[in-house]
């Protein structure tokens, strides 16, 4: 009995250990991916930074980035890498590359390329959100991987900064070319803010457009996305986002229109199970955003997760999460991967945040829902040409985590004062649950529909994180709402335009890419800036009352998603009260809590610790501006500390181990002050 014990022991160690590296944070104390890991989870397990000691944290090194293009950046979004002691990021309006010592932040070099015209008339400018890293093998070296505003993808060399000539055309390829349509090198509007993500040596490129509903017609660029052999450049396959015909899902495209419908592509993070040799791929909405008359059908593969082969591109499974979309409601972030015992059973799932605040949760090998989300019927709207899909996806857990749809009970309500002027605001508008449909302004109401969370959130680019010692999935989102509707044409168009943000602010205008709680911001048409009469008398012009926000607070929450049960474990608003409101004069009488910030931040999750910075400046008792770098306990949510910030951040916070010393680093920007990177350490 003993020898058999033995023997059967001696099997069970000899047994070959599985790593799932997409699916354990960050490993060795570094940070090798833009998301930690391919799986996107943020984490880390490194735990010298602690409650005790977080709010004792100093500044180690800073990084500005004001010389990096002709002008300072005000948006500067990225992740830095760390990998072997040094600090990998892209930085500057340029989009220059560079590389810091990861102890010091000293510039080690830097490389950018002058694009010209091409530069110039690119859809995604500035810094964009960082770079990939590949580690090399036998003779070739180490390699940074980026896409320029241009359009093009780069390789260079990780200790020299120099361009790798046996990659593409001397280091470069050109992402408009072998694309399978006709795009124009200089004014193709396509580009990239994401990063490239490298996985089993196939380096995978998304694409992005222009922002918001633009254009509001019937064609643009599409969105392919390919994948390419990360040594030579060679392109080893492409997948058509908008099937071409014979292809699968090309018939929910009817009357042709998979022939000049644009978009449909994927600007967000890209995740990749390499066990199963599998990319998921979260893909946008198609041309245009709120208006869909020109695509009838459900337009796969907009607004769907998709699952695809690594190396050869074709398609697994997919979940198209918004039929025949009209809401921006794009997948706007990096699916998360995880390993959850659920019902007694291990499970390989993926979770994906979406603006409309629901967590899509999948079997990441088959695709079925490991919830049941059901196809309930929503309202069809009265848009002349419209094509209408009468049901939507609803997940059944976990539940929303921030407001979806707006009633009368979502309105401000600090006062009764303030009540009754917002419910005259939202008088002028049509009020329903998530997914109503747009209408056609009309200045005597509705002026258009209250979209609540708006196109910028609940949750945007930044995404989530995710623990993989709890099975916690954690993510910010923003209480946000905005006017929508669409108008008719100008004399001599053909095409609806739409409204995002005002309607009551003219009569023909078109909205911008995002807003917030205090509803969106409206850019006129030349021509068109008097506003029209109402027979009800003035119509608002804002979602403000009193400079208030409509909707009550929260107007930003974090939210701690139990994988396990398919539960929201605990939900905190994430922010200090906005000055606007906390100084506000018919206030001053309240004791208010904290409301959060109508912002969606990135979040990183340690040992103990769940990090988030501010994204908007408040006073402190001593009248100071400032943002703040808050810590929570990451199992009940507590503050456990904070620390000033110069600015928002802007970009997603990372860490690593260096020297035996922890390093925290955020990039901030915004608010007059030029982008920057920030270390801290005990």
């Amino acid at each position: 009995m003993n020898k058999l014990l033995a023997q059967l022991l001696l099997c069970i160690f000899c047994l070959p250990l599985t790593v799932v590296h997409a699916q354990q944070g960050a490993a060795n104390g570094e940070w090798p991916t833009y998301g930690g890991d391919l799986g996107h989870t943020r984490y880390s397990a490194l735990g010298q930074i602690t409650a005790t000691n977080y709010s004792e944290l100093k500044v180690a090194w800073r990084f500005k980035t004001d010389n990096l293009g002709p002008s300072p950046e005000y948006r500067f979004q990225a992740t830095p890498l760390m990998i072997d002691g040094k600090i990998f990021t892209t930085a500057g309006s340029r989009r220059a590359v560079v590389a810091l010592d990861a102890e010091t932040g000293e510039l080690l070099w830097h490389f950018s390329m002058q694009e010209g015209e091409r530069g110039e008339y690119a859809p995604r400018q500035l810094s964009g959100r960082g770079l990939s890293y590949w580690p090399g093998e036998d003779e070739l070296g180490a390699r940074v991987i980026y896409v320029t505003p241009g359009y093009q993808m780069v390789a260079l060399d990780a200790q020299t900064g120099q361009l790798v000539q046996s990659f593409g055309e001397n280091g470069v390829i050109d992402l408009k070319q072998n694309a399978d349509q006709q795009i124009d090198l200089v004014t193709g509007e396509i580009g990239l803010h994401a990063t490239p993500i490298v996985a089993d040596d196939v380096v995978i490129v998304g694409a992005a457009h222009r922002t918001g509903g633009n254009p509001s017609s019937r064609e643009n660029v599409k969105g392919y996305v390919r994948g390419f052999d990360v040594r030579s450049g060679e392109r080893l396959w492409i997948f058509h986002t908008i099937p071409l015909p014979g292809e699968y899902g090309n018939e929910s495209w009817l009357e042709n229109s998979s022939s000049y419908t644009g978009n449909t592509g994927v600007w967000a993070q890209i995740s990749v199970d390499l066990e199963l040799e599998t990319v998921y791929l979260p893909v946008e909405t198609a041309t245009g955003d709120y208006y869909g008359a020109y695509r009838p059908g459900d337009n796969l593969f907009a607004e769907t997760l998709l699952a695809v082969d690594l190396h050869t591109g074709a398609r697994k499974w997919h979940f198209q999460l918004v039929h025949h979309g009209i809401w921006d409601h794009d997948i706007p972030c990096a699916p998360i991967l995880a390993d959850v015992v659920i019902d007694g059973t291990l499970r390989k799932i993926v979770a994906q945040p979406t603006k409309q605040a629901f967590l899509y949760v999948f079997d990441r090998i088959t695709g079925e829902p490991i919830w049941p989300i059901e196809e309930r019927s929503v309202e069809i709207g009265d848009v002349p040409g419209e094509w209408y899909s009468p049901t939507q996806p609803f997940p059944t857990r976990p539940p929303a985590y921030d407001r979806q749809g707006v009633t009368a009970d979502d309105l401000l309500d600090f006062t009764d004062e303030l009540r009754e002027q917002a419910l005259e605001v939202a008088s002028w508008y049509k009020l329903g649950p998530i997914f109503t449909p747009p209408v056609v302004s009309n200045i005597d109401g509705p002026l258009g529909i209250l979209m609540a969370p708006a196109t910028g959130g609940g949750t945007n680019w930044p995404g989530g994180s995710y623990d993989p010692e709890t099975n916690i999935l954690y993510v910010s989102s923003n209480s946000s709402v905005t006017g929508l509707a669409v108008v008719p044409p100008y004399p001599g168009q053909s095409d609806m335009a739409y409204i995002q943000g005002n309607a009551a602010s003219g009569p023909r205008t078109s909205g911008g890419a995002g807003s917030s709680a205090g509803g969106g911001r409206t850019e006129f048409n030349a021509g068109q800036q008097t506003r029209p009469q109402s027979s009800r008398g003035r119509p608002p012009v804002g979602l403000l009352v009193q400079g208030l926000p409509l909707l009550k607070p929260p107007y930003g929450v974090i939210s701690a998603i139990d994988l396990k049960r398919g539960e929201i474990a605990w939900q905190i608003p994430h922010g200090q009260t906005p000055e606007r409101v906390a100084n506000h004069p018919l206030l001053q009488d309240l004791d208010l809590p904290r409301t959060g910030q109508n912002y969606s931040v990135g979040t990183l999750v340690t040992k103990t610790l769940l990090i988030a910075g501010e994204g908007e400046m408040t006073r402190d008792s001593q009248g100071k501006l400032r943002a703040s770098l808050r810590a929570y306990d990451k199992a009940t949510g507590a503050d456990v500390g904070a620390l000033d910030l110069p600015a928002p951040q802007t970009g997603s916070p990372m860490t690593y181990m260096l020297n035996n010393e922890q390093y925290l680093v955020v990039a901030v920007s915004g608010g007059g002050y030029s982008g920057e990177l920030i270390a801290f350490k005990l």
